[in-house]
Protein backbone atom coordinates (compact mmCIF):
# COMPACT_ATOMS: atom_id res chain seq x y z
CA UNK A 1 0.00 0.00 0.00
CA UNK A 2 1.68 3.64 -1.07
CA UNK A 3 0.92 6.46 1.17
CA UNK A 4 1.89 10.07 0.38
CA UNK A 5 1.90 12.10 3.69
CA UNK A 6 0.56 16.38 2.86
CA UNK A 7 1.34 18.51 6.23
CA UNK A 8 3.34 22.09 5.40
CA UNK A 9 5.21 21.20 8.98
CA UNK A 10 8.05 18.58 8.05
CA UNK A 11 8.61 17.82 11.44
CA UNK A 12 4.76 16.29 11.25
CA UNK A 13 5.87 14.65 8.02
CA UNK A 14 8.86 13.26 9.84
CA UNK A 15 7.29 12.31 12.67
CA UNK A 16 4.41 10.38 10.21
CA UNK A 17 6.45 8.57 8.20
CA UNK A 18 8.43 7.42 11.42
CA UNK A 19 5.17 6.49 12.93
CA UNK A 20 4.69 4.17 9.35
CA UNK A 21 7.91 3.42 8.40
CA UNK A 22 7.63 -0.37 9.96
CA UNK A 23 4.22 -1.59 9.16
CA UNK A 24 4.36 -4.19 6.69
CA UNK A 25 3.33 -3.74 3.16
CA UNK A 26 3.57 0.01 3.48
CA UNK A 27 5.32 1.81 1.16
CA UNK A 28 5.88 5.93 2.05
CA UNK A 29 5.87 6.97 -1.41
CA UNK A 30 6.35 10.82 -0.73
CA UNK A 31 5.30 14.00 1.17
CA UNK A 32 3.99 17.34 -0.13
CA UNK A 33 4.41 20.49 1.83
CA UNK A 34 1.32 22.77 -0.15
CA UNK A 35 -1.57 21.52 -1.38
CA UNK A 36 -0.58 22.35 -5.13
CA UNK A 37 2.63 19.88 -4.76
CA UNK A 38 0.19 17.78 -3.30
CA UNK A 39 -2.04 17.46 -6.07
CA UNK A 40 0.82 17.25 -8.87
CA UNK A 41 2.57 14.35 -6.78
CA UNK A 42 -0.99 12.38 -6.39
CA UNK A 43 -1.30 12.64 -9.86
CA UNK A 44 2.28 11.08 -10.73
CA UNK A 45 2.72 8.50 -7.74
CA UNK A 46 -0.76 6.76 -7.59
CA UNK A 47 -1.06 6.37 -3.95
CA UNK A 48 -3.42 4.30 -1.98
CA UNK A 49 -3.95 6.35 1.22
CA UNK A 50 -3.26 10.28 1.74
CA UNK A 51 -2.71 11.79 4.82
CA UNK A 52 -3.89 15.49 4.58
CA UNK A 53 -3.63 18.29 6.61
CA UNK A 54 -6.76 20.58 6.50
CA UNK A 55 -4.72 23.79 6.54
CA UNK A 56 -1.77 24.29 4.05
CA UNK A 57 -0.16 27.55 2.96
CA UNK A 58 -1.43 27.70 -0.51
CA UNK A 59 -5.09 26.02 -0.69
CA UNK A 60 -6.67 24.11 1.99
CA UNK A 61 -6.30 20.17 2.53
CA UNK A 62 -10.19 20.16 1.95
CA UNK A 63 -9.17 21.69 -1.76
CA UNK A 64 -7.43 18.84 -2.25
CA UNK A 65 -9.37 16.48 -1.05
CA UNK A 66 -12.55 18.14 -3.66
CA UNK A 67 -9.72 17.57 -6.12
CA UNK A 68 -9.45 13.81 -5.62
CA UNK A 69 -12.88 13.15 -5.44
CA UNK A 70 -13.53 15.10 -8.64
CA UNK A 71 -11.58 12.87 -10.69
CA UNK A 72 -12.92 9.71 -8.57
CA UNK A 73 -9.33 8.72 -7.58
CA UNK A 74 -9.63 5.62 -5.35
CA UNK A 75 -7.68 6.83 -3.10
CA UNK A 76 -8.58 6.83 1.02
CA UNK A 77 -7.89 9.90 2.55
CA UNK A 78 -7.20 10.63 6.46
CA UNK A 79 -7.54 14.15 7.36
CA UNK A 80 -5.18 15.67 9.86
CA UNK A 81 -5.76 18.64 11.55
CA UNK A 82 -4.43 21.43 14.50
CA UNK A 83 -8.15 22.20 14.41
CA UNK A 84 -10.71 19.74 15.21
CA UNK A 85 -13.64 22.16 14.99
CA UNK A 86 -16.72 20.13 14.34
CA UNK A 87 -17.43 21.90 10.80
CA UNK A 88 -13.94 21.00 9.08
CA UNK A 89 -15.30 17.44 10.81
CA UNK A 90 -18.36 17.57 8.84
CA UNK A 91 -17.25 19.14 5.63
CA UNK A 92 -14.25 16.73 5.14
CA UNK A 93 -17.14 13.72 5.70
CA UNK A 94 -19.21 15.40 3.22
CA UNK A 95 -16.96 16.13 0.80
CA UNK A 96 -15.70 12.28 1.04
CA UNK A 97 -12.97 11.94 3.77
CA UNK A 98 -12.07 8.19 5.27
CA UNK A 99 -11.59 9.49 8.42
CA UNK A 100 -10.92 12.74 9.94
CA UNK A 101 -8.12 12.79 12.95
CA UNK A 102 -7.23 15.67 15.82
CA UNK A 103 -3.50 15.95 15.29
CA UNK A 104 -2.97 16.43 19.57
CA UNK A 105 -5.11 13.84 20.72
CA UNK A 106 -5.66 11.50 18.12
CA UNK A 107 -2.08 10.93 16.03
CA UNK A 108 -1.60 8.09 17.51
CA UNK A 109 -4.63 6.37 15.99
CA UNK A 110 -3.36 6.92 12.21
CA UNK A 111 -0.70 4.05 12.32
CA UNK A 112 -3.27 1.59 13.54
CA UNK A 113 -5.83 2.70 10.69
CA UNK A 114 -2.59 2.37 7.76
CA UNK A 115 -1.88 -1.38 9.23
CA UNK A 116 -5.85 -2.60 9.18
CA UNK A 117 -6.44 -1.08 5.92
CA UNK A 118 -3.09 -2.91 4.24
CA UNK A 119 -4.75 -6.06 6.03
CA UNK A 120 -8.04 -5.37 5.07
CA UNK A 121 -10.09 -3.96 2.45
CA UNK A 122 -11.14 0.01 3.53
CA UNK A 123 -14.44 -0.84 3.98
CA UNK A 124 -13.92 -3.37 6.26
CA UNK A 125 -11.74 -1.06 8.22
CA UNK A 126 -14.92 1.25 8.32
CA UNK A 127 -17.12 -0.85 9.84
CA UNK A 128 -14.41 -1.86 12.56
CA UNK A 129 -13.83 2.10 13.88
CA UNK A 130 -17.83 2.33 14.21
Amino acid sequence: MRVLIVDDSKIVCDGLQQMLIDIVDVEIVGQAHNAEDAIRFISESKPDVVILDVRLPDLSGIDVLKNIRAKKLPIQVIMLTNYPYPQYRKKCEELGADYFFDKVTEIEEIPKVIEDLAKNKPEDVKKKQR
